[in-house]
């Protein structure tokens, strides 16, 4: 078989282009495996809080049984917050939105049950309220730390799926733009807590 010159170049810029969809898409692929893995972390973060709030709250009742209303918005915003549920393929911004606001709703009334323990000196020197407390405080730099690697990865993410000639295989193959953590608008103003 003779291939003219320009069949066999035809041929080679057909492959190379094939080639480079496929490193693009398998590419593009891992990037989003990435971005679902992070959002797992960050999942994982929150529900290690919800699970350590009902010993915190309970460690507290039993220094503060006249702080009901404290404890009862605090077990109705870890319920709410753990009935949304956000797959890593509906991070939309509005779904992010939503999960935001009741985790914010969550650390509102944590902050109100640790300034509530504040006025206990009894409860401040249990061994399992500082137990408790570190674990939470722990806690909440882990989902500070998830919620970072988080948005680098969906900026990264993001940037492919935008950027052109990625943009292309983006497109043909339903590849979206996934939502960062942004912060609430209540991010700015320090919780009121009043006795």
């Amino acid at each position: 078989m003779n291939f003219s010159k320009s069949t066999l170049i035809i041929l080679a810029i057909v492959a190379i282009i094939l080639v480079w969809g496929v490193t693009s898409y398998n590419s593009l692929v891992t990037q989003d495996e990435t971005v679902s893995a992070e959002w797992a972390n960050v999942q994982t973060q929150y529900q290690r809080r919800a699970d350590l709030i009902p010993n915190l709250v309970n460690t507290v009742k039993g220094y503060a049984a006249h702080e009901s209303q404290t404890f009862q918005d605090v077990v109705d915003a870890r319920a709410k917050a753990t009935q949304i549920t956000l797959n890593a393929e509906d991070l939309t911004e509005e779904n992010l939105r939503k999960f935001q606001q009741a985790q914010s709703e969550l650390s509102k009334g944590l902050g109100k049950l640790m300034a509530v323990a504040e006025s206990y000196p009894d409860l401040k020197a249990s061994q399992n309220f500082s137990e408790l407390q570190a674990q939470l405080e722990g806690t909440e730099n882990r989902i500070a730390e998830s919620r970072r690697r988080y948005n680098e990865v969906v900026k990264e993410y993001n940037v492919n799926v935008r950027r052109v000639p990625k943009s292309i295989i983006a497109g043909m193959f339903g590849f979206e733009k996934k939502a960062p953590f942004e912060a609430s608008e209540t991010a700015q103003t320090a919780p009121t807590v009043e006795f």
